[in-house]
């Protein structure tokens, strides 16, 4: 979630990173010290995102643009009619997927929220978008979106799994910080 997600932009910059902040709408002022880069459209997310990625040690995608866009945008109010209306929808880049590809050394951490099979969703998704970590929660039933705690699970590629109690989402950003510090590369 967007509150989440600048938590651990504050963390990592707590920790000594410089770091920029590529973030959708929100009502959330950006933490001091920290980049960010207003977007509004999925394909505004994966152009600041690749533009970022390239001057980045670390990539972290706290959380996902849609999956799907309009087909069409109407230039004209679509006026209501007595008929049902069907939308077409088409798939929007995959923004990690496109970074990976493009930046194969980039230690990159991902985000997964579930409702079900927790570790089996998360590690799934850890190979097939190539990262390095995936922070995992469980959604729904007063969980995670709109609370101010968190607790997450994070897998990591070499096999391993380190729980984070359920916390503030500050603690649990600077957990996760913590972890993802540890497993940098070191030059």
């Amino acid at each position: 979630s967007g509150k989440q997600g600048y938590a651990v932009a504050a963390a990592l910059r707590d920790l000594g990173a410089s770091v920029t902040l590529i973030s959708g709408p929100t009502n959330l002022a950006a933490p001091a010290g920290v980049r960010r880069v207003d977007v509004e459209t999925a394909q505004q997310m994966l152009e600041a995102s690749l533009a970022a990625a390239a001057q980045a040690e670390v990539f972290v995608a706290a959380a996902a643009v849609a999956d799907y866009r309009a087909a069409q945008i109407a230039g004209q109010k679509i006026k209501k009619n007595d008929a049902d209306l069907s939308l077409a929808l088409t798939r929007t880049e995959d923004v990690l997927a496109r970074v990976r590809a493009a930046f194969p050394q980039l230690f990159m951490v991902g985000f997964a929220a579930e409702t079900e099979k927790l570790e089996e969703h998360a590690r799934g998704k850890l190979a097939r978008k190539g990262l390095d970590l995936i922070a995992a929660n469980w959604v729904g039933e007063g969980k995670a979106f709109d609370q101010d705690d968190n607790s997450l699970t994070v897998f990591g590629k070499d096999g391993s799994a380190h729980t984070i109690a359920s916390a503030s989402k500050a603690e649990v950003a600077r957990e996760l910080a913590g972890l993802i510090a540890a497993r940098l590369p070191r030059a």
